[in-house]
């Protein structure tokens, strides 16, 4: 039998390689196996609109005592390119403060985009918008596909959804709502709650609609796994419904009298129109988006209730305030994440300067996408999912983000 050395060299020679690139290490090790289903790291990959991408991420609470004071994320917040010098897809705004990012031994992977329906669509601006589906034409993919691809040579674990918002028009009735406050007077409001952008919206028939759309959407992941090489029992969709950004009115720290709920807070909405928002948008949402998980028909679905992870924390509530309205110098002081609002103002043209977008707006903020991001890590379990109702505590855990349980 030829010596080992001897025998490294006529492998060498088959090979077309100089014996000295090869070792007896490479000749005696097993055959390396690529990453794909059930191989390799485990990874959370998250798809969906802008309050899973991360959208108003960069910012750590409201202040309007100059921007630099909430600037938690920096300049290259929403840079997700392999370089972090740029957007893969403008104005997908997929932060770093994004709840994929789990860490622990599980990489995150975040295909959201603030602004996504179920279905594909570019905005009037020319902004691309990746739905939950297999959208291919110029380059540009649908939010599936996309998972489709990156699932088959990565081992996915889970699927984080959040979607269905856009699909109810939540920006035009956001923006619907405070352009009736801030033009109707005190004395004779013009509410937007009967508005057609929300009554339509709210219709039975267009309920009915984007359910089935949000069930679409949730059988088109599940094809992308069956693509991808995944039995369904391979894999989990957790399934993570909308929390609320605003309060009823009878906690917010602003008179609806004159303009200071939408001039200081930032929250210009009616009391009727919030307690509407509160008491009906807001759980004709989530129920539509609980009774699709169950249209889906998939078997694999957890849910994470998230209704209620920002009560006490939420914008304009009078249990927290602006870094100025208490006394903080800026949102890295003792206490600022317990004293601060987890929700993004609502800006107008007038007010989104500098380095602020109006789409930021009503949005989980620097402290809320972190606290969406521990109630997410106690769904994975481990890599044993699990369902339950989000809720927060106090202080930081030792990821420096907010206190949350998962029950």
């Amino acid at each position: 039998m030829p010596r080992l050395s001897t025998r490294v060299a006529q492998v060498a020679a088959t090979l077309l390689l100089p014996a000295s690139l090869l070792s007896v290490t490479t000749l005696m090790a097993s055959p390396a196996h690529a990453d794909g289903p059930g191989s390799g790291t485990p990874w959370i990959v998250t798809v969906g609109d802008s309050y899973v991408s991360g959208e108003a991420g960069r910012w750590a609470g409201n202040s309007n005592s100059g921007e630099s004071l909430i600037d938690a994320g920096g300049s290259a917040t929403y840079f997700d390119n392999a370089t972090h010098t740029a957007e893969t897809i403008n104005r997908c705004h997929r932060s770093t403060a994004a709840e994929a990012y789990l860490g622990g031994g599980v990489n995150g992977l975040n295909l959201a985009c603030s602004g996504a329906k179920v279905a594909t669509t570019t905005t009037s601006e020319g902004y691309f918008k990746p739905g939950i589906d297999f959208y291919s034409s110029g380059g540009n993919q649908g939010q599936a596909l996309m998972l489709q691809s990156f699932a088959a040579t990565h081992n996915v674990k889970a699927v984080t959804i959040g979607i269905g918002g856009n699909d109810f028009n939540f920006a035009a009735i956001v923006t619907q709502c405070v352009q009736n406050f801030l033009l109707s007077p005190s004395w004779s409001k013009d509410y937007c709650k009967d508005d057609a952008v929300v009554t339509n919206a709210m219709a039975a028939g267009n309920v009915a609609a984007v359910r089935a759309r949000i069930a679409t959407a949730f059988g088109n992941v599940r094809t992308a796994m069956r693509n991808a090489g995944y039995a369904d029992g391979a894999w989990t969709l957790i399934v993570q419904n909308v929390p609320s950004p605003l309060a009823t009115s009878s906690v917010y720290r602003y008179s609806e009298s004159g303009y200071t709920r939408q001039n200081t807070g930032g929250c210009g909405f009616w009391n009727a129109d919030a307690d509407y928002a509160y008491n009906t948008i807001l759980p004709t949402i989530n129920n539509a988006i609980s009774g699709a998980a169950t249209d889906s028909g998939l078997t694999n679905i957890k849910k994470v209730d998230v209704t209620g992870a920002f009560a006490g924390r939420r914008l304009c509530e009078n249990t927290v305030g602006l870094l100025e309205e208490k006394g903080l110098s800026s949102w890295r002081a003792s206490g600022a994440v317990d004293r601060t609002e987890w929700v993004n103002q609502i800006r107008t043209v007038s007010t989104a300067s500098g380095n602020y977008y109006i789409q930021e707006s009503l949005h989980p903020n620097y402290w809320g996408q972190l606290a969406l991001r521990n109630c997410l890590r106690q769904a994975y379990n481990g890599g044993a999912p699990r369902s339950g109702t989000c809720t927060h505590g106090t202080g930081l855990n030792a990821n420096g983000e907010p206190v949350m349980t998962l029950s």
